[in-house]
């Protein structure tokens, strides 16, 4: 036991004060943070943007003209493949691909899970 006055109030020490930071550390930390996040926002814009030429372009927009060529070694129709499987399968890429991207972002600005 802790001997002390009575008069003289006992405190626990504030859990806030030890996640005090210099405010310099604190506007550099979130200056990181959105140049994070910004870098991750151009990635997904960049993705999603492949993903809409292919869903929407290839499948639906230019199904006509992609379908006077055949996939190699089917005869399917190009535009065809592309609305029946090809955008499937480019978005299960883009999957894979974001995953690995993320993974190089998150070592760059140091906030990897490793």
């Amino acid at each position: 036991m802790i001997d002390h006055d009575e008069d003289t109030p006992v405190t626990a020490p504030r859990p806030e004060a030890a996640l005090e930071l210099a405010p310099e550390l604190v506007r550099a930390d979130a200056a990181r943070h959105r140049r994070y996040w910004r870098a991750n926002v151009r990635l997904l814009l960049r993705l999603l943007g492949v993903w809409v030429l292919v869903a929407y372009g290839a499948a639906l927009v230019f199904a006509d003209q992609l379908n006077a060529f055949t996939l190699p070694g089917t005869g399917f129709p190009l535009g065809f493949w592309f609305a029946q499987q090809g955008a499937i399968y480019v978005f299960v890429g883009l999957i894979f691909f974001y995953a690995a991207a993320m993974n190089r972002l998150d070592h760059q600005f140091g906030v990897a899970d490793d």
